[in-house]
């Protein structure tokens, strides 16, 4: 029997010819993780090693990027804590603010991801660079201290379910619109510890951004990771982005699935996920009459460029509806400053949004967004849970740019169509 995608590259890391599906394995790795949530737990782990060393400056990043800007002493606590640590052991990819961004979307900005790499990161939507065809899971912040120390991780080799894309998106449906069929689908534990593999030529339809996004929320769906096949975007994205060199690496035809998914891409409609679970799913034109009070466009999920064009399509010449709070939060700087360039900035300022730097804030509760007791946002981040951002009374309805920014100027659950879009 042949090996998925993610097992040959698992495979190669471990120095072995062939894994299946349930084996134990230590494989080498590319790049490892933290931010300023996380970093701090694997460092102080890492001083309990009592072995004052990485196992390589250049392949360890760290991005204080979920309470930054600084909300308060503590987070501020975190971030020297990190700061000092990168100071101390030359750490090449340390991103401050003003250089650094949501640590999702700079990674493969900077170049730092490409295809056939195995990535781990104390952060569980590490698997978003899936996207450009490598290995990348969440990790706890002990196996990230480790990983730092060692260059090395133990995995459990995971099965695999195929999901087999065909056709063509309609106006307006993104890849968080099949994503979240996706997992509505199959569940938030239907993928548990299973590579989630995209195939098939609907792909081709698919931005780059589209496939971020996807890969991004396929720990929603329980997955180990999620991953896409090395075509000509993902080529031409890692060559405007990158100098390392990438491996190709392609299932076999015998491969092993314990699931093939097929989905036409052109049957799928803008898609919402309810409170409190992302497999709470209805289409855009079942969602009733449900009143908003705030919008987040941003976060590692839907942040990027692309993202920002479409909210700024929508929200062009339109104001939002008295009463609802706007908060657009570009994924990186550069992606700050592209949005500023393009005018997009300007177009989400005169509608009545306001513009912040790059942040998680929102996306966790943590600050820049918070909700009080009763009220509702749509957001374009990637979870929903009680309490997820903001009071346990609040509710958070998860959608794509095109639907948030609908929302906003409707000032309820929209989709763009509502506008005459």
């Amino acid at each position: 029997m042949g090996m998925t995608m993610t097992q040959k590259i698992l495979a190669a890391h471990a120095g072995l010819d062939k894994v299946s599906a349930g084996q134990l394995i230590e494989a080498n790795l590319d790049l490892v993780l933290g931010n300023d949530v996380t970093a701090p737990v694997a460092i102080h782990e890492m001083e309990k090693f009592k072995i004052k060393k990485v196992f390589d400056k250049d392949k360890i990043a760290l991005v204080p990027d979920h309470f930054t800007p600084n909300k308060d002493i503590k987070s501020a606590e975190h971030c020297k804590c990190v700061r000092e640590f990168a100071m101390e052991y030359d750490i090449t990819n340390y991103f401050e603010i003003g250089e650094m961004g949501i640590e999702h979307a700079l990674l493969p900005e900077k170049g730092l991801v490409v295809a056939g790499d195995v990535v781990i990161g104390a952060d569980s939507h590490t698997c978003t660079y899936g996207a450009l065809g490598a290995f990348s899971t969440g990790v706890g912040s002990t196996d990230m201290a480790a990983g730092m120390v060692t260059g090395k991780a133990w995995f459990k080799v995971p099965s695999a379910i195929k999901f087999v894309l065909t056709g063509k998106p309609r106006k307006w449906v993104s890849g968080k619109d099949v994503i979240l069929h996706i997992i509505g689908m199959i569940g938030v534990d239907g993928a548990l510890y299973k590579s989630m593999e995209f195939v098939g030529d609907g792909i081709k339809n698919l931005t780059m951004d589209d496939r971020f996004a996807m890969a991004n929320m396929a720990i929603e769906a329980g997955a180990k990771n999620g991953i896409f096949p090395v075509d000509e975007a993902a080529i031409s994205y890692m060559k405007e982005h990158s100098t390392k060199e990438y491996t190709v690496y392609e299932a076999d035809e015998d491969a092993e699935y314990d699931q093939i998914i097929e989905i036409d891409l052109g049957t799928l409609k803008p898609t919402v996920a309810f409170p409190h679970l992302p497999e709470n799913t209805r289409t855009i034109d079942k969602v009733g009459d449900i009143r908003i009070d705030q919008v987040v466009i941003g976060s590692c999920t839907n942040g990027r460029i692309d993202d920002l064009r479409i909210a700024a399509k929508v929200l062009e010449g339109r104001k939002v509806a008295k009463g609802v709070r706007v908060i657009v939060f570009p994924a990186t700087q550069k992606i700050y400053l592209q949005a500023m360039e393009e005018g997009l900035l300007a177009t989400f300022i005169k509608a009545g949004a306001v513009v912040s730097t790059p942040t998680c804030g929102p996306c966790l509760g943590g600050h820049m967004g918070i909700l009080a007791a009763g009220e509702r946002a749509v957001a374009t981040t990637n979870r929903n849970f009680v309490g997820r951002m903001g009071h346990v009374e609040s509710e958070v309805y998860l959608a794509s740019p095109a639907v948030a920014a609908a929302s906003a100027i409707t000032g309820k659950l929209s989709g763009p169509e509502e506008l005459g879009l």
